[in-house]
């Protein structure tokens, strides 16, 4: 008994295994490709960002623009290779699930995925042209302004990724309600908590400035809301 436990333990470490090597293959096929097209991607990101801005960007050191792109291919590869690399990953856990259990993922999963994608375009087109915008007001006749685009494209690439993981919001106060983990009741009371929570966090995820934190603070705590409303109605249901 012990031995075949064993061997279900080897076999199930096997196929995780598996998983991961044709994950990490997937990501190895498209990093080229995705590096060859990098550079057409940064021009359309700062076009978006700079909007009717006449900016023009600098770099500071010979390999900093490669560099850039090296990152802005690895995260082009993850997006590209995500769908199938969470189909492996669910494909390895589904058998020991309920239908219950996999009917609730699922929709965990694909209302993750569309919030990530809505935060990050809500960073892209709102949220980071408007901290431009916000950053050529203070040019004078005197002072005028030369953005490095190392910053640039980091910061961008850092504030898509805060806001597409703050605007999971809703959906984790929902799925708490909802499992019973806790009560409507106990985060409703807890409001005034978890604004000065959100508040903390996004003055830690976002550059040392009021004006990102305000802007992420205001929606994700508008998306708590409506995960709060979202939870009650679903106790009324059940």
């Amino acid at each position: 008994m012990a031995e075949a436990k064993e061997q279900t333990l080897i076999e199930h470490l096997e196929e995780l295994r598996a998983v991961l090597i044709r994950c990490l293959l997937a990501l190895a096929c498209g990093l080229v490709p995705m590096f060859l097209l990098a550079p057409y991607v940064m021009d359309a990101l700062i076009n978006v960002m700079m909007g009717k801005n006449e900016i023009q960007l600098n770099f500071f050191s010979p390999m900093e623009v490669f560099i850039l792109q090296i990152k802005m291919a690895l995260v082009l590869d993850i997006l590209l290779c995500f769908p199938y690399m969470a189909k492996q990953i669910w494909n390895f856990i589904l058998p020991a699930l309920y239908e219950n259990e996999r009917n609730f993922i699922k929709s965990i999963i694909l209302a993750s995925s569309g919030l990530f994608i809505v935060g990050v375009l809500f960073c892209l087109f709102f949220i980071l042209p408007s901290l431009i915008r916000f950053g050529m007001s203070f040019v004078t006749e005197n002072i005028q302004a030369m953005f490095g685009i190392g910053n640039v494209i980091s910061l961008a690439l850092w504030l898509s990724l805060v806001f597409g993981i703050m605007f999971q919001f809703p959906l984790i106060t929902y799925a708490l309600i909802r499992s019973d983990i806790v009560s409507y009741e106990t985060i409703k009371s807890k409001r005034t908590y978890i604004f000065v929570g959100i508040l903390i966090l996004s003055g830690l995820l976002t550059p040392p400035d009021i004006v990102s934190q305000i802007m992420l603070t205001i929606p994700t705590y508008s998306l708590f809301e409506i995960g709060l409303f979202c939870g009650k109605k679903q106790r009324k249901i059940y």
